[in-house]
């Protein structure tokens, strides 16, 4: 039974590198930067600007797609998904609030439906597919 019926598992390590250029990332642009703006009328903003958020999100774009081009949009979407919210729980667990852990889980959530459609949309143009996961093939006995 186990000729016929076998698992199929495939290690990319595009997800590890995705994760680590998405921590990276985070450092570069968005971990200097801890401090709040107070405005004239008392109101707070910050720490980061927009362009901060929007450079990293540019930035993230090249790796996913880079891993969406070889095949492995899954990981690379994963990957990016894990290695920001590791960097934003880092960054942000001194809050004393405790609130830290609802913007990493927003932070998680967003950078994984933002990454799965863009490593769906690389997939659909450039017409790779990504290797299913723990898929059941057939291989002939013999």
């Amino acid at each position: 039974m186990n000729e016929i019926l076998r698992r199929t598992r495939s290690f990319s390590p595009a997800g590890a590198v995705t994760a680590l250029l998405a921590m990276a990332s985070w450092a570069a642009w968005l971990g200097w930067d801890q401090r709040r703006d107070v405005h004239p009328d008392g109101s707070e903003t910050g720490p980061y600007e927009t362009w901060q958020v929007v450079g990293l999100a540019l930035t993230l774009l090249v790796p996913v797609v880079w891993a969406a081009v070889r095949g492995h949009g899954r990981d690379g979407a994963l990957g990016t998904s894990a290695g920001l919210a590791l960097a934003a729980f880092l960054d942000w667990s001194d809050d004393a609030s405790g609130l830290y852990l609802v913007g990493t889980v927003m932070v998680a959530g967003g950078c994984l439906a933002a990454t799965l459609l863009v490593q769906a949309l690389v997939g659909s143009w450039t017409g790779r597919q990504a290797p299913r996961r723990g898929a059941w093939t057939h291989r002939p006995a013999g």
